[in-house]
């Protein structure tokens, strides 16, 4: 009978104290303690970034994976971190957490990066389009995606994704690699169209840098007030002595 309430207290213990101990843990992890360490090492994981000193950026990264596991952000930067390394194999690794921990655009994108950079072109292609399915609307996705289409030897595909890019950041420069790619298919008739858009493009960024009206209607008063300064500022030439000098020779010659 005693055996037979010990087992029930037990049991009980387990059911209704045991998971208490991870939401006490989580409730300390919320301190301010807690959040002042975390943005100490975030501070120090920055700053040696900055300083090109990535073995303590690694250091301060891993303290705060240690620390929080499931902080996403660390991993994307510590990813970073190992793709400036060409540690290709644990950024990828370091990024697919990333990912999968909060769905996050940009880690995907630096996946796809990675793998342009060491030729896994497919691979890339299919993480720039995950990608900008998620977050269709920066540049930088299609313009990626364009490289990855290139190298995979589908100009017309790269064409479509810096249109794509062209029509978010009106860019001169995206433009440029449109006309780099119709070269390389030799498509004359193209090649002149795209050249008169960079043109366009061109004549449209400099009329923005234009001074606004109220500075033009400005220029004029402040030449009026430019040309009345320097008028009185002007000397007038000293008249010679002609006069008095001939009176002095009158003289002599009285003399």
């Amino acid at each position: 009978m005693i055996a037979i309430i010990c087992i029930i207290l037990i049991t009980v213990f387990l059911i209704f104290f045991l998971p208490l101990e991870p939401r006490v843990k989580k409730e300390e992890d919320k301190s301010p303690k807690y959040a002042a360490q975390i943005k100490k090492l975030w501070q120090i994981a920055q700053t040696s970034m900055r300083e090109r000193k990535p073995l303590r950026a690694e250091k301060a990264l891993l303290a705060i994976l240690k620390v929080d596991e499931k902080n996403a952000a660390a991993y994307n930067r510590l990813g970073i971190l190992y793709a400036k390394g060409q540690k290709y194999d644990e950024a990828v690794e370091c990024f697919e957490i990333a990912q999968s921990l909060d769905n996050n655009p940009a880690s995907i994108h630096n996946v796809g990066l990675i793998y342009l950079e060491t030729g896994a072109y497919e691979k890339a292609e299919m993480a720039f389009l995950q990608a900008i399915e998620l977050e269709g609307d920066v540049p930088a996705r299609y313009i990626a995606l364009a490289k990855a289409e290139e190298k995979l030897g589908n100009p017309k595909k790269a064409i479509e994704a810096l249109e794509n890019a062209y029509e978010l950041d009106r860019n001169v420069a995206t433009l440029r690699q449109i006309l780099a790619l119709y070269e390389s298919m030799e498509d004359a008739e193209n090649i002149i169209a795209t050249s008169a858009r960079i043109e366009e493009q061109i004549a449209e960024d400099n009329a923005k840098k234009k001074p606004t009206p109220l500075l033009r209607r400005a220029k004029p008063a402040l030449g009026r007030i430019g040309k009345k300064a320097a008028a009185s500022a002007v000397v007038k030439p000293v008249a010679k002595p002609v006069a008095k000098a001939q009176k002095i020779s009158r003289r002599k010659k009285v003399i």
